[in-house]
């Protein structure tokens, strides 16, 4: 009867080791992967009972090329390949409907976009996704403040801290890792859940939850509580919601199939030409990224 026990825990420790999956990336030098990013935006400011919207939507091409690999860790080259960005205001109307491939030569904003095109940044992947070092954003940067045609010393350090903000090495950084960062550090099974966060503009305290593996891709779930402080030389966004994100992942090399982002976020904006006045503002959020070339 005892060795019939000690069978039984036998079997049910190696069961359950069993049902346990390592899930993370498992990449190989030269992998190459294309994701098309979609991202709609609707911020939502009441002034004076008055509402005003603006609509961002962007559509981008990322693509992520494998350049080294240790036992722990990737080196990926990152880089878009295009960049389309449009802003309309319901007051103002079109306030920006840039096309980076398509830029025009007497047009500034369009040469600035254009110059961050096939330029590499370098990023260092942990298996878990963790992005644990970027560098090439201030080359971008500084290249993309030279295409702006500016030539007097105070204009181009404002244009250029205005774009560390947006592609400098942190910020893109905090970006990639809404794509890259899902996995935890140790074997989980279907059902489980793990934390992690990242930081930024965005900050994000994730819940991930496993709920399907097949031989071909694992759907994880995720739920998120975030924190937008955004502080500009002429305004200060600061508000807080929830993020909801839906993730097909390719099992083999851990790398993204598809994953959708919807978030909802409330709070107030202060503008420096209105005092301290807080404008209630919402901003809604959809986001899309999706393979579609590896």
């Amino acid at each position: 009867m005892k060795k019939l026990s000690y069978i039984l825990v036998y079997l049910l420790i190696n069961t359950t080791l069993l049902g346990q999956s390592t899930i993370q990336y498992d990449l190989s030098l030269g992998d190459v992967f294309t994701i098309k990013q979609d991202a709609n935006q609707i911020i939502t400011q009441e002034i004076d009972g008055a509402s005003h919207e603006i609509t961002n939507t962007l559509m981008g091409i990322l693509e992520f090329r494998v350049k080294g690999n240790t036992n722990n860790t990737y080196a990926i080259d990152v880089m878009f390949k295009d960049l389309n960005l449009k802003m309309i205001s319901s007051i103002q109307g079109e306030l920006m409907n840039v096309h980076a491939k398509d830029f025009e030569q007497d047009d500034a904003q369009s040469k600035i976009f254009n110059s961050l095109l096939d330029v590499p940044i370098q990023i260092i992947l942990a298996r878990s996704g963790d992005i644990l070092d970027v560098s090439g954003g201030d080359s971008l940067v500084a290249k993309m403040a030279d295409a702006s045609g500016l030539e007097d010393e105070f204009s181009l350090n404002m244009m250029t801290k205005s774009l560390e903000k947006e592609f400098g090495s942190e910020a893109l950084s905090n970006s990639y890792k809404q794509l890259t960062y899902l996995y935890p550090e140790t074997p989980i099974e279907v059902g489980d859940s793990w934390k992690n966060e990242y930081t930024g503009k965005l900050k994000a305290h994730n819940t991930w939850t496993l709920n399907e593996i097949t031989e071909a891709c694992a759907k994880i779930e995720g739920k998120a509580l975030v924190v937008m402080d955004v502080v500009e030389a002429s305004s200060t966004m600061k508000l807080e919601g929830i993020q909801n994100s839906s993730v097909i992942t390719d099992i083999t090399t851990g790398f993204v199939k598809k994953m959708t982002v919807h978030g909802l976020a409330e709070g107030y904006t202060t503008m420096a030409q209105m005092g301290d006045q807080e404008i209630p503002t919402i901003i809604k959020s959809t986001i899309i990224y999706e393979l579609i070339e590896n």
